[in-house]
């Protein structure tokens, strides 16, 4: 059985996270099967095809009641018939029981819910065996073992080769033959065991220490909560402090990039976007962002536009906080935190769109410059200046081509 997901339902306003799989409910009327969805809930709400609410033990009454199967009547009648072979040399998990789903539900509820899985817990406890190999540390892991349900152990160390047979020997008596039927366990068996999880260990803390050194510049700490900058529409005057709106292309800021004296970035962005030098004069002088974006769209486009717009925009944004440092200052104040551009004016290109998507390429682009920005308040100079010489001259070589009638 494989767990689908991520799914949700809202309660009182809250998001609870999901995952769902699939069974076979038995029609109320006809002695017949269907597959139906299963979903389960990191608050422990169990539901069918997201109706009929149940909880963990509903979902073994319908179990043991017949209305819910895990595997379409035949497929359990076939399983039934064929011969059980060995534990020991088989290369398959053991059968799914209905205590063993169970055992699988609760532990999906358990990840949901942001506590550990049973793997984890076995994991963990394996751990603090290998640093301290006494019987109570072995103990612990035989009681994580078994917590693991049955059909799930055999892949639990997720080795395809060995499966868990280190671990069915290591927790096997001296002179005990593995589940019944396999090997005897002695004492070069358990060594066996042993190096097999010292090889384990050793590998992942050498990859543990591997990684600590090629991610070393991941952020520590809890990240902070995104700064969203909303389309706003004021129906007087903006006020005297707008606040974060300062960051929107569509405020009113003078700056100069590429020769033009822009009252916006959205003015800058849809003029340089022009092909015609007329229809770029004619968007300069739109009286707000919305009449420059609407007379920028129905102009033509430079054939070059989709490969440089990011590069423009970026160079757009650095003009307008060089020239207005207090503008500068507003966007630092948001720390490190993610900016989220919303909006229904611009493509969602620019913005987070929502259920229906988005690249938010705006708000990465904000990022970038707040980055930049703090460098130079340290007084060092970011590298990405070294560019910025490089990326005007294109600007300018487009707007000149543009001038001869080209792209």
């Amino acid at each position: 059985m494989t767990w689908q997901g991520p799914t949700f339902r809202i309660s009182d306003g809250e998001h609870i996270d999901g995952v769902w799989c699939l069974v076979w409910r038995r029609h109320d009327l006809l002695d017949e099967y269907f597959v139906e969805h299963l979903f389960v809930y990191a608050d422990g709400l169990i539901a069918r095809d997201r109706y009929h609410p149940t909880d963990l033990a509903g979902l073994e009454r319908l179990l043991a009641t017949g209305r819910i199967a895990l595997d379409p009547p035949r497929a359990s009648e076939r399983r039934e018939e064929t011969p059980q072979r060995s534990k020991w040399e088989t290369r398959y998990p053991e059968p799914r029981t209905h205590e063993s789903f169970l055992a699988e539900v609760a532990d999906e509820i358990s990840a949901l819910a942001g506590r550990p899985r049973v793997r984890d817990v076995l994991r963990e406890t394996l751990g603090a065996w290998w640093r301290d190999p006494t019987e109570a540390t072995l103990s612990s892991v035989r009681e994580a073992y078994l917590a693991v349900p049955a059909h799930l152990r055999v892949y639990v160390l997720g080795d395809m080769d060995q499966q868990d047979r280190p671990l069915r020997m290591l927790l096997t008596g001296l002179g005990e033959a593995v589940d019944g039927d396999g090997p005897v366990a002695t004492e070069k068996a358990h060594q066996w065991a042993r190096a097999y999880f010292d090889d384990l260990f050793e590998v992942e803390s050498a990859e543990r220490e591997r990684r600590a050194v090629l991610h070393a510049d991941d952020p520590r700490g809890a990240p902070q909560p995104p700064v969203v900058l909303g389309e706003t529409v004021f129906p007087g005057s903006r006020p005297a402090e707008p606040g974060e709106f300062v960051l929107r292309n569509d405020y009113d800021a003078p700056f100069t990039y590429a020769g033009m004296t822009c009252p916006t970035v959205t003015h800058g962005y849809w003029a340089l976007s022009a092909a015609d030098p007329a229809d770029r004069d004619r968007i300069l002088g739109a009286a707000g962002a919305r009449e420059a974006q609407e007379a920028g769209g129905r102009a033509e486009r430079r054939p070059d536009w989709p490969a440089v717009r990011l590069a423009v925009m970026a160079g757009l944004l650095r003009a307008k906080f060089d020239r207005h440092p207090r503008l500068a200052e507003v966007l630092l104040a948001t720390g490190e935190a993610p900016i989220v551009y919303t909006g229904f004016s611009e493509s969602r290109f620019w913005r987070e769109g929502g259920p229906q998507g988005g690249r938010n390429w705006m708000g990465r682009l904000l990022e970038l410059v707040r980055s930049e920005l703090r460098v130079a308040q340290s007084g060092q100079t970011p590298a990405a200046r070294t560019a910025e010489t490089a990326l005007r001259a294109a600007t300018r070589t487009g707007s000149q081509t543009g001038e001869n009638g080209g792209a």
